[in-house]
């Protein structure tokens, strides 16, 4: 595990630079910005991308993932790069059967940007054998951003040794050798490293189940509030991310929602990246949220609705259906 003073991107970039070399074929996953974010990332460096896209509010088929890898007889795919929880479209891909597909071809890395499902989803790293995982502090670990992670695998460090891409900064090496003396090799974030710790021992106390039980509550009753308003979900129930919801609103402007959402209730909604700017706006439930934050952003997207006329709810409809949702678990 390696930590430096960056952000998910930067880890991203690590993760990718230490164990690829220009001219690497690799395979990258493209279902929303950061899918499309690691394609660029990847071309910067040199490396040889093939991109395997889905629509934006899907999640990526493994199935295409398979077929590439089993028609790689001669073992030229190098590394496969996968956004697990896709958070400019609220998606979570199936990262288990991919990785699946990973380990049959034997001779790919697995790459995966885990910055919205670490701490919030399952993911067994060491029992899936995933090769690099990059994550941030700002996301399920509850403090401010500017701490990346790397957590790697033997098989990577195996890479490592072959790999002759440009690093210095990210030269994760040199983290891993300071790491066993307790130390760093730059100078680190001191204050993010004790707001690290104080994270760690709440989420210590908490239990993992119970923070992933948590977030799929959270999920859920977002989920449940916003079909009760008839407000259309951007991504499909089966591939619905539990750190993020997408909601792409058809008779009112998710600009005009997210404006008075703000200025009325002191609560700011993100709104859609790229194409998707001005068609659909995203309530993060990730992290330190609990129930009650829910209800309150659910009652204020419900009295922004009203004032800006949208007339296709019941009043107080989302809070029910968030509330049962929250009675029932």
């Amino acid at each position: 595990h390696c930590a430096s003073s960056a952000s998910g991107t930067g880890a991203m970039e690590a993760g990718i630079i230490n164990f690829l070399s220009a001219g690497d074929r690799v395979l990258v996953g493209c279902n929303g910005k950061f899918g499309d974010r690691w394609a660029q990332l990847s071309a910067a460096f040199g490396l040889e991308v093939e991109k395997i896209s889905a629509e934006w509010g899907q999640p990526l088929d493994p199935e295409q993932f398979r077929e590439k890898l089993v028609g790689d007889t001669e073992k030229q795919i190098k590394a496969v790069i996968v956004t697990h929880s896709e958070t400019s479209t609220g998606v979570l891909n199936d990262l288990e059967t991919i990785n699946r597909y990973v380990k049959d071809h034997g001779e790919a890395l697995i790459i995966v940007d885990a910055v919205t499902s670490l701490g919030a989803v399952n993911l067994p790293i060491d029992s899936w054998g995933i090769d690099v995982v990059a994550s941030g502090s700002q996301k399920g670990y509850m403090i401010p951003p500017g701490l990346g992670f790397v957590c790697v695998s033997p098989k990577a460090w195996e890479a490592y040794k072959t790999a002759k891409l440009p690093r210095f900064y990210f030269d994760l090496a040199a983290y891993r050798k300071t790491a066993a003396k307790n130390t760093n090799p730059f100078t680190p974030p001191v204050n993010l490293v004790i707001a690290l710790q104080t994270a760690l021992r709440m989420m210590k106390a908490e239990g993992l189940d119970s923070i992933f039980a948590r977030h799929q509550r959270l999920m859920n009753a977002t989920r449940e509030a916003i079909k009760a308003l008839s407000l259309p979900l951007f991504a499909p129930d089966q591939a619905a991310s539990p750190a993020i919801t997408a909601v792409a609103p058809v008779s009112v402007e998710s600009e005009q929602i997210r404006s008075v959402m703000k200025k009325h209730f002191d609560i700011i909604l993100a709104g859609g990246q790229d194409h998707l700017k001005g068609k659909i706006f995203r309530i993060g439930h990730l992290g330190f949220v609990s129930d009650r934050d829910i209800l309150a952003a659910i009652g204020a997207l419900e009295a922004s609705l009203r004032e800006l006329g949208y007339e296709s709810m019941t009043p107080g409809a989302g809070i029910a259906a968030a509330a049962r949702v929250f009675a029932q678990s």
